[in-house]
Parts: structure tokens; C-alpha cells; sequence
């Protein structure tokens, strides 16, 4: 395995720009929408709430990323997620997460317990 010194720069690169694009609150509730299976735009635009033209910029990153796959059937596109790993990978920061959030949970109800008189 390479040393963090012989990694070259452009794959560096590479790895920040892919979760870069996990890094955009409607890129990861797009991705939602779609782990239940191909949406069209307008489905993704009522569920977000938001335009079209958010919804579509958003859309265009994670097509050109490769997570994405689109498909047109007359006027509508539709889109689906092409790489799975993308669920593995929110799946492992939301569980830890979680982990933190029932840790620092633990440690008020501690608190509140041992200051009860």
C-alpha cells in the first residue's frame, strides 16, 4: 500500500471531489429519494420542493460523477443511482453519527442523574 507521501495529487483530487459531492444537503436527500428506484425530474422537484433548474444542476453533478444514470422516455428523463456504494458509504457516516449522538446522549442523562438531589 502506497505511503500518504507517494500518492499523486490528481488522485487526491479524485477521492476529495467524490465526497464533495456527498457534501450538498440536496444532493444526499436526491439520493434518498432515488434508493427507493428511478424517479423522473418532476417527481425529484415536487419531493424537494425546490426548481426544476436546482434539481436538474444537482442531478447533472452526480450524472457526470457516475453515480447517477439517466434515461429519456419522451419528453421526461429519468434518473436512477448506478453505483450502489453510494448507500454503503451514507450508511456508514449515518451510523456513526448516530454512535456519537446516543454516546453524548448517555453522558447528559449521566449528568442529570448524579446532580438530583
Amino acid at each position: 500500500m502506497p505511503t500518504a507521501n507517494t500518492v499523486p495529487q490528481e488522485v487526491v483530487q479524485q477521492v476529495a471531489e467524490y465526497f464533495s459531492i456527498l457534501s450538498e444537503p440536496m444532493r444526499l436527500r436526491i439520493l434518498n429519494l432515488l434508493r427507493e428506484g428511478e424517479k423522473c425530474v418532476q417527481e425529484l422537484v415536487e419531493a424537494t420542493a425546490t426548481s426544476q433548474a436546482n434539481v436538474s444542476k444537482h442531478l447533472k453533478v452526480m450524472l457526470q460523477a457516475g453515480i447517477l444514470s439517466r434515461r429519456s422516455e419522451g419528453t421526461s428523463a429519468y434518473y436512477k443511482v448506478e453505483d450502489e456504494l453510494i448507500f454503503e458509504l451514507c450508511n456508514l457516516v449515518c451510523d456513526r453519527l448516530a454512535t456519537r449522538i446516543e454516546q453524548q446522549a448517555r453522558h447528559f442523562r449521566d449528568f442529570s442523574l448524579t446532580n438530583k438531589e
